[in-house]
């Protein structure tokens, strides 16, 4: 099977699709200031009362590939190859979680603890189970993010690209993207510091706040979105060039009937 250049580009694009989709929700742990990163002064925007500054999960560094992977194998697999992948990630993403779990469970050696204080971790063990420990809300609510904001871009990426043909990959690219991440970005955080914290006693997020984040990180999304754009156009080219025209082209006719 391997011999067929569509199973195999399949099999590497679902392999960083997957990849990047996991490696991405365990980088979530970690919040970042964009702009100390970049040098800047913290931006201090005011949402709805609330101010806000790009102060984003590190999982934002690896979705923009997970962005393009969804557009390229859309483009070549169609609505059925993207659910699948989609699907088949999600429950991947509640294994890993539920095996860290268990790796959380099992009691640390002593001597794997004391290793790190000579690197200022006094606890070693309560470092791994802060990091790979998250809120069962967090990892729902990003979970429910994740499935809907693909069923909802590659509903949109195949409505644009009937509209317009194929030309103008980056309407369709962008398009996809910009609506499916705005419901990504909402849904993740509602859940998760909204819903979560009053279905089981805690205190939830004010409205005004969840609407502040949740702008701030689409705002972050959009400008990116428009950054790759240009990346996009260079993977299609380099994927038509691998498959030749004559496979390329019959492989995104299919792909608008699945």
């Amino acid at each position: 099977m391997l011999a067929q250049k569509n199973i195999k580009l399949f099999l590497i694009l679902a392999g960083f699709f997957i990849a990047n989709a996991l490696i991405a929700e365990v980088m979530g742990a970690k919040i970042f200031s964009l702009e100390q990163t970049l040098g800047w002064r913290p931006a201090n925007w005011q949402f709805f009362g609330e101010s806000f500054s790009l102060n984003l999960t590190a999982g934002v560094i690896l979705w923009p590939i997970v962005f393009i992977m969804t557009d390229i194998i859309n483009e070549y697999y169609g609505q059925k190859g993207v659910r699948f992948l989609s699907y088949f990630t999600a429950v991947l993403i509640a294994f890993a979680f539920i095996v860290f779990s268990l790796g959380i469970k099992v009691s640390p050696a002593g001597f794997w603890e004391s290793s790190f204080t000579t690197q200022n971790v006094p606890s070693a063990n309560a470092a791994y189970n802060t990091v790979l420990g998250q809120s069962q809300w967090i990892i729902v609510g990003s979970i429910a993010a994740f499935l809907l904001a693909q069923i909802l871009d590659v509903t949109i990426f195949h409505r644009i690209k009937k509209a317009t043909g194929e030309k103008n990959i980056w309407l369709r690219a962008t398009g996809s993207t910009l609506a499916s991440q705005l419901i990504d970005s909402f849904v993740v955080l509602f859940i998760a510091f909204y819903v979560g914290p009053k279905l089981s006693g805690g205190t939830p997020w004010k409205i005004s706040l969840l609407l502040a984040v949740c702008l701030g990180n689409y705002i972050y999304k959009v400008i990116i979105a428009f950054l790759m754009t240009p990346i996009i156009y260079g993977v299609h080219y380099l994927i038509d060039k691998y498959l030749g025209d004559e496979l390329a082209n019959k492989m995104k006719q299919e792909a608008m009937n699945t």
